[in-house]
């Protein structure tokens, strides 16, 4: 068997031969010309070096349907993820209830069943807190895991493969949670989240949270105005105020590591308003901040490394930690291309971010309605439309082979689409075509935005 991993955590376990299966399903679903090619049957048992020769091509034709908007995004591919994931973790189909926060620490609980999807799971919730249909679509359900002072560090987006009551059950750890939060960067989307009750009451509980835990900066005139606010239950125009502070609507990550402006300094990075917010500490203690443009990334990439648990005698077997890192060549001059990289065990939910980002760029781009870009309802289910299918993290695998060396370089995580603008820099010149993640909404430097 095979061990899929997302995120570096153990998804489900497959056989050759249940891959083969979904290959031929999709196969006859969307013809032989657009699915990849798998690697083929062998007659006789496999020596250790082609077992880790087909696992490398396994990783590969998973990564190449998953990063495929139509096979990817299909029902077949994610179904299949789904029910080898329950049937991994050996959880029976049952009714369960399912606990899951909002960001004012308040508890709802939702009666589901073990096997029902990510869409499912944000159905229930948006049903018990009232949240109207056209407005589901605003938020996202997250696991994240909660810090000693009770905030949440933020690991990923629950995506459409997976069941969540399944992802998080089966992390053993009683500090992994769902919590349910707004999923879009633009701030003229408030408007419509605000217009109804139960929208404005999240928003709300979402903003006063992010303020207490920091991640919102406040000044001491501005904390007794918002305080005024708060007293008078003046919930709107607390928001109206708290959107014109810095880091409203960022997504603040745990602290970690960059090698810009140099190699090992430590970084505070935040997503948000189609940037990601570097606060660096340089080697001398000095604090410097910058953004770095999502429009101004021409690509990226999220990569991974796992050091195998044949390693040191201290380590405990499943223990090793996957090492991830999210690298963006980002046009730092009107003819320079630079590559920055930030090592972050939440490398994907960073790249999850980028993603979100481009995608509202581009619908909003193409005079799109980010109400269709969120929600698509087909036969009375709720489904996501093409617009999001980009946002992906592809599954790795794991060698059943115990005698491989003790690092292996486990590729990108991210999809290969075509650049746009510019042509490739030397820098790029050691990454692979399929390495990277093109960035749509890439664009130039002209003369007068020097």
């Amino acid at each position: 068997a095979y061990n899929i991993h997302v995120n570096g955590v153990l998804h489900c376990r497959v056989r050759y031969s249940q891959l083969l299966g979904l290959h031929e399903q999709l196969r006859k679903e969307y013809g032989a010309n657009v699915v990849p090619a798998f690697p083929p049957k062998k007659i006789f048992t496999l020596t250790p070096a082609e077992v880790e020769q087909r696992r490398e091509q396994l990783e590969k034709y998973m990564q190449a349907v998953r990063q495929d908007p139509t096979l990817g995004g299909s029902e077949t591919f994610n179904s299949f993820l789904r029910k080898a994931q329950q049937e991994t973790q050996q959880i029976p189909t049952e009714e369960v209830v399912l606990e899951v926060l909002l960001s004012n620490g308040q508890k709802v609980k939702v009666t589901i069943l073990t096997s029902d999807q990510t869409e499912d799971v944000l159905e229930a919730v948006a049903s018990k807190l009232d949240l109207p249909d056209d407005l589901v679509g605003y938020f996202s359900l997250f696991l994240v895991r909660e810090t000693k002072d009770g905030a949440f560090s933020f690991v990923r987006k629950l995506q459409e493969f997976e069941l969540p009551y399944v992802s998080v059950t089966s992390l053993h750890n009683p500090e992994f949670r769902i919590i349910l939060r707004k999923s879009y960067w633009d701030l003229a989307y408030d408007d419509d989240v605000m217009e109804h009750r139960v929208g404005l009451n999240l928003l709300y509980a979402q903003t006063v949270s992010d303020i207490e835990h920091g991640w919102i900066l406040v000044n001491k005139e501005q904390h007794r105005q918002l305080k005024s606010l708060q007293e008078k239950v003046s919930k709107k125009e607390f928001i109206r105020l708290a959107q014109t502070l810095k880091y409203y609507g960022y997504l603040k990550f745990d602290p970690c590591v960059t090698d810009f402006p140099e190699k090992g300094c430590h970084v505070v990075v935040s997503a948000g308003n189609n940037e990601l917010n570097f606060q660096v500490r340089l080697p001398n203690e000095q604090i410097k901040e910058g953004s770095f443009k999502v429009t101004r990334m021409r690509c990226w990439r999220v990569t991974s490394s796992v050091p195998m648990s044949n390693g040191p005698s201290g380590s405990s077997p499943g223990k090793s930690e996957v090492k991830l890192e999210l690298a963006f060549e980002y046009l730092m001059s009107k003819d320079r291309l630079q590559w920055v990289t930030i090592t972050s065990p939440q490398a994907i939910m960073l790249s999850i971010c980028l993603q979100s980002m481009v995608d509202e760029l581009m619908v909003k781009k193409s005079g799109g309605s980010i109400r269709k870009m969120f929600r698509r309802r087909l036969n009375g289910a709720l489904r996501r439309s093409d617009s999001q299918q980009a946002v992906k993290s592809p599954p790795l695998l794991d060698s059943p082979d115990a005698s491989r060396e003790p690092m292996a370089k486990l590729s990108s995580k991210l999809t290969s689409v075509s650049l746009r603008g510019i042509s490739h820099s030397s820098s790029a010149n050691d990454v692979g075509a399929n390495d990277f993640h093109g960035n749509y909404a890439f664009e130039g430097i002209g003369d007068e935005d020097l």
